[in-house]
């Protein structure tokens, strides 16, 4: 028992729900239920929460809100052509996200301010707003009872002009913050369009502070471009004056150089070079002059040797002197040959003819001669002009040697020159460049719509407060009302008792006057309505409870019945009382027997003060016929406690109770013990185990389930098994707001059945 009370604890605060299986879902019959069952508190609570957020809502000063729109125009404007000093926005989603956190800088918020003047405005500059009356009227006093208790403090001093500048920074910032505050910024959907929205209690001051946040925005990107092309540009003159004499004196540098070296250049190359060029191009003609004068030297030479007269050499054939000779000898030849046909070889005209023949054969070889010896001449030339040049060559090229040496060292000196030149130019080139776009300049954004002055307010918005409100309300209220539900810590289901604690529930005592209409039986006991409304909801409610005590044993009758609860005040003796009764008129025999020694409620009930009761028969002082009571209403016995000034110990462990219960159990159907509460007296943990069934009593939703479940711990830690667990009090018509499924929940239902 202890291990199950245990498992069934960790489910003490679930609300009433309905599992199916292993998967918990919400019951929607149970929301309706708890809110049913807490309506009052729920209403009362919701128009409550409505009424105040209403009411504060409509007691705030009217704000109007006034929008313009600024398009981040991402189109090119560059007139000049050249590369801008200061880029536009790049048209991306980050950078139109940038911009939107520019329009909300404090630098241009200070433009609008110190523009509109808005530091005079008493809506932006709480030291120049009027002291609230009100305020005045309750701080007066305060202000009084300070002046009595406090010393007296000297008039200040005049503030000193840092202090003063250090105040007036103060109020200017605050001035600041106030006005971005009413200053909204945002992005239109997925556009380049920014909405620049400002709120305030003037809508003209709305319209115009909007439309002067969108124009500061525009000209504060002039401006920033403008600024940033003159810093530009101050920066390219003075780094161009730097740089100028650098290039002059790199220039000067490597002219002096070459002239040092001798490496003065023509066209793409050096003199030595272009001079080594030449002497190559002259060397190759000389050599190849060289082998024609060797060749046709060594020819005519090859040919004399031969025997030859020289006629046959190619210089002498076409030689023109040689060809004249030629041509005389031949006409000297045919003249002799003539002359010596006719006169003969002795004449006088033959022999001069033949020595004239002789003298041009002797200039004809004079001249092969010569021309031999021309031919000797011109190899000779060839030879030196081929030496000559040979020589110059490699003059040429020890000289391009040495330049070669020192054409590295003007190699550094020309790219450094070059370096510095190129980089002058540059400059050069984008100063020019920077000044032309000073007067170009445009802005990367435009104002797209102006803001309009609004012509009703932006908040507060009745329609609005009151959704507002109903939905605070119907949250407060449902929030106040889980509140409750979670603690509510009692009994107030069939299922509750199943489910919390693990037994069976017998039954439900509702309370009297929760099942008749009106207050017409509020001063009816229970006892004397159960008899004279034997067909009342109430009487019905004990002859429920009769059958499943008495059916709850299956293997073996019913005879003694224990009635207990945890804590005093459960409704435990009027319902034995009722339910002794209840059995009574069905024509059973029953005894109500009073184990309450602390309280005797059952005389109470009966309303006599017996003279001998169970402690007399107990002790042996009273027979038990003459200690029994017969109630002349139900035909039920009782047998009460007599007013005794001593209570013997251990009075329910003794021999004499078990034989004074084996002769209840023999006499009568049914025995009712009426037993005190479990948690403060020990008594009913010892007579609990004698009887056959042991019904636990809790008051409906007031017991505490643990003091419950502690009361149960007691009892089975003697062995006692409880065999089920009533609810009392239980209250019909807000029992019919718990848990679907439970039998109070149709009390609407069947109460008509019965009578009153």
């Amino acid at each position: 028992m202890k291990l199950e009370l245990m498992n069934v604890a960790a489910s003490d605060l679930m609300p009433t729900g309905r599992m199916d299986d292993d998967v918990e879902r919400v019951d929607l019959r149970y929301v309706i239920s708890v809110l049913r069952r807490r309506s009052r508190v729920f209403a009362a609570v919701a128009a409550v929460v409505f009424v105040g957020v209403v009411l504060v809502i409509f007691q705030q000063t009217p704000l109007y809100t006034a929008t313009a729109q600024v398009l981040m125009d991402t189109r090119a404007h560059d007139v000049t052509n050249i590369q801008e000093v200061l880029s536009g926005p790049a048209g991306d989603s980050a950078s139109v996200d940038t911009e939107v956190v520019t329009l909300r800088s404090r630098d241009l918020a200070g433009r609008v301010v110190g523009a509109l003047g808005l530091d005079k405005d008493p809506e932006f500059n709480g030291a120049l707003q009027s002291p609230d009356p009100i305020a005045n009227f309750f701080n007066a006093p305060l202000a009084a009872l300070g002046g009595i208790f406090s010393p007296a403090r000297p008039n200040p001093s005049p503030l000193t002009k840092d202090e003063a500048a250090a105040r007036q920074a103060r109020i200017h910032d605050g001035v600041v913050d106030n006005v971005l505050g009413g200053l909204g910024v945002s992005r239109y959907a997925l556009t380049y369009v920014i909405n620049v929205s400002y709120e305030s209690t003037d809508p003209q001051k709305a319209a115009l502070i909007a439309n002067s946040f969108a124009d500061h925005y525009v000209t504060q990107q002039l401006d920033a471009k403008y600024e940033a092309t003159q810093q530009a540009t101050t920066w390219l003159n003075e780094r161009l004056a730097e740089l100028e004499p650098q290039v002059s004196a790199a220039e000067d540098a490597v002219q002096q150089y070459k002239a040092q070296h001798g490496l003065l250049a023509a066209v793409g190359s050096t003199l030595t070079e272009q001079e080594i060029s030449n002497l190559n191009n002259e060397l190759a003609q000389a050599q190849a002059n060289e082998a024609e004068q060797d060749a046709r030297l060594h020819t005519a030479q090859q040919q004399l040797a031969a025997g030859s007269t020289g006629e046959d050499v190619g210089e002498a054939m076409s030689s023109d002197v040689i060809k004249g000779l030629r041509t005389q000898r031949s006409q000297l030849s045919s003249q002799a040959a003539d002359l010596e046909t006719k006169y003969g070889p002795k004449y006088p005209d033959v022999q001069r003819v033949q020595r004239q023949l002789a003298d041009v054969d002797a200039q004809i070889k004079q001249e092969i001669a010569r021309i031999i010896s021309n031919l000797q001449a011109q190899a000779d030339v060839a030879h030196n002009r081929t030496a000559s040049l040979q020589a110059s060559l490699g003059q040429a090229k020890g000289t391009l040697a040495g330049n070669n040496v020192a054409s590295v060292e003007l190699a550094d000196l020309q790219r450094k020159a070059d370096a510095v030149s190129t980089l002058y130019n540059d400059l050069l080139a984008r100063a020019k460049e920077t000044s032309t776009d000073q007067g170009t300049q445009q802005s990367d954004a435009r104002v797209l719509s102006r803001a309009r002055v609004p012509g009703s307010p932006s908040s507060p918005k009745k329609g609005n407060a009151v959704l507002l409100g109903l939905f605070l309300g119907l949250l407060a209220a449902g929030a106040t009302a889980l509140v409750l539900e979670l603690m509510d810590s009692g009994l107030a289901t069939s299922e509750d008792v199943e489910r919390v604690l693990g037994l069976p529930n017998l039954g439900a005592i509702p309370k009297l006057e929760s099942t008749i209409d009106g207050k017409r039986a509020s001063t009816r006991p229970p006892g004397v309505y159960l008899v004279e409304k034997p067909l009342s909801v109430f009487a019905e409610a004990f002859r429920n409870l009769r059958a499943s005590i008495l059916f709850s044993k299956i293997d073996r009758p019913v005879k003694v019945v224990l009635l207990t609860s945890a804590l005093p005040a459960e409704g435990k003796t009027t319902t034995a009382f009722c339910l002794g009764r209840s059995m009574g008129m069905t024509g059973s025999s029953v005894v109500i027997v009073d184990c309450d020694l602390r309280h005797r409620n059952i005389n109470r009930l009966l309303e006599i003060e017996p003279k001998v009761g169970l402690l007399e028969v107990l002790q042996g002082s009273a027979r038990l016929e003459d200690a029994l009571v017969l109630d002349e209403m139900s035909g039920a016995y009782f047998l009460p406690l007599a007013k005794s000034t001593h209570t013997p110990k251990d009075l329910f462990g003794s021999a004499a109770m078990d034989r004074l219960i084996e002769a209840l159990r023999s006499r009568f159907d049914t025995v009712l013990l009426d037993s005190a509460p479990v948690i403060p007296v020990s008594d009913t943990r010892i007579l609990a185990k004698k009887a056959d069934v042991v019904v636990f009593l809790a008051q409906w939703r007031k017991t505490p389930r643990k003091a419950v479940q502690s009361g149960i711990s007691l009892l089975a830690s003697v062995g006692v098994d409880v065999t089920g667990v009533a609810l009392t009090m239980v209250d019909a018509k807000q029992q019919a707001k718990y848990g679907y499924g439970d039998a109070g929940y149709y009390y609407h239902a069947y109460r008509r059945y019965y009578t009153q």
